[in-house]
């Protein structure tokens, strides 16, 4: 039996998009994917899972009972606050945006010139909060899409946010990162223990991140 059935766990996944007017908006590629797969495999293990879901258009399987579908970084950031005071496990995959148009226009903004410039502010940092009111009891995932200097900002991440470990994806790696039926990661915990796993299915990708959660956090502790 799996140490993590009857566990009460949270996944984000997904995109965020941060409304400019009421037909366009700032967001990215993810598609959800790999969050989603996540949720998948916890809950065939038999744990009570919560999915945050960004806008995305990928099939939810059945055994994901709970999903609250969420638009905006605001809206993941409520939708995470009144869910991870009761989960014992959260995992943090979405692609959530770290900036948001100061201002949202009523009606749609007309092309009136050569150039057009948008008043950026920053979004809340959803990790960061929940690191910082983060229980005893709690294991919190968090993960990185890193460019360069990979591994070391994955770490520098774990400390500022008060992570238990971080899941790593490279865009360098080929067939890793958005829209991809695959990934390839780095599992890095809080000793800055480090395992490198080779390029393999979503679902696959999720099942190693979760055997990684239970054997480490779970297995030894309940």
């Amino acid at each position: 039996m799996s140490s993590l059935r009857g566990v009460k766990c949270l996944v984000t996944a997904g995109p965020t998009y941060e409304a400019i007017d009421p037909v366009r908006f700032i967001g990215n590629r993810s598609s959800g994917k790999m969050g989603i797969a996540i949720a998948e495999d916890l809950a065939n293990r038999g744990a009570e899972v919560t999915l945050i879901l960004g806008p995305s258009s990928e099939k939810i399987p059945n055994q994901i009972a709970k999903v609250v579908r969420v638009e905006s970084a605001d809206d993941m950031y409520q939708a995470v606050m009144r869910v991870i005071k009761s989960a014992r496990l959260g995992i943090f995959s979405a692609a959530v945006a770290d900036y948001r148009p100061r201002a949202v226009a009523h009606e749609k903004i007309k092309k009136t010139g050569d150039q057009f410039s948008l008043d950026l502010i920053k979004t809340v940092d959803i990790l960061a909060e929940v690191g910082k009111n983060k229980l005893a009891n709690q294991v919190i995932v968090g993960f990185a899409l890193e460019t360069n200097n990979e591994e070391e900002n994955a770490k520098q991440k774990i400390a500022k946010k008060n992570l238990d470990m971080i899941v790593l994806n490279s865009l360098n790696d080929k067939g890793a990162g958005f829209q991809h039926a695959t990934n390839q990661i780095v599992i890095i915990d809080k000793e800055n223990n480090s395992t490198k796993y080779e390029l393999k299915s979503k679902l696959e990708v999720a099942v190693d991140i979760n055997n990684y959660i239970e054997s480490n956090f779970f297995s030894i502790c309940d």
